[in-house]
């Protein structure tokens, strides 16, 4: 991303209101996430919640209505990519690093719920997704949340790690699975 240089900043200072306006508004159309983030930081109705809502809905509509039967694991790993890009761009909108967790943990629970007999499929790159995924928030919570914040997430991703430990491909991954948060 560009960094505004010095002659930028004092250009855009000697624009008027209506002006500045007017590069914000068409800036916001060509963006969308910079549209969602300026709609978060200056709309009293959209909340954290509502975020979070919104990028709920629109991961289960990764699992559940773009995943097809035909190339099902392909189909996964795709649903997947897009759970993760989904929970990093709330916290690009929002700033909340626990939005982005609360996200990719709902993201595993619709696999876990749904999906996990596709794990012994002969091709492991949804297995190895997921376990990437688990891994990542295995570290990412005890380095971005409050401790006191650990013990909520704590038994659910342990169970998780569990799941993915007990099945015979997690001894073929190329990176380290932790057996527990933290």
């Amino acid at each position: 991303m560009p960094v505004p240089t010095a002659d930028l900043k004092k250009a855009v200072a000697r624009l008027s209101e209506k002006e500045k306006e007017a590069l914000v508004l068409r800036a916001v159309r060509r963006d969308a996430e910079l549209h969602d983030a300026l709609r978060y930081e200056l709309l009293p109705d959209v909340t954290l919640e509502s975020v979070y809502e919104a990028s709920a809905d629109r991961i289960h509509e990764l699992f559940n209505v773009a995943v097809s039967g035909r190339l099902l694991n392909r189909s996964l790993v795709k649903a997947l990519r897009g759970a993760v890009q989904e929970a990093a761009r709330a916290r690009r909108v929002t700033k909340s690093r626990q939005l982005e967790i609360d996200l990719s943990l709902y993201a595993l629970r619709i696999i876990f719920e749904n999906y996990s007999g596709q794990f012994d499929s002969e091709y492991s790159g949804f297995f190895t997704g997921t376990a990437r995924l688990a891994a990542r928030l295995a570290k990412l919570i005890p380095k971005e949340l409050h401790e006191d914040l650990w013990l909520e997430y704590a038994p659910e991703l342990d169970d998780f790690l569990g799941q993915l430990h007990a099945r015979r491909k997690s001894r073929e991954l190329k990176f380290e699975l932790p057996r527990t948060m933290g």
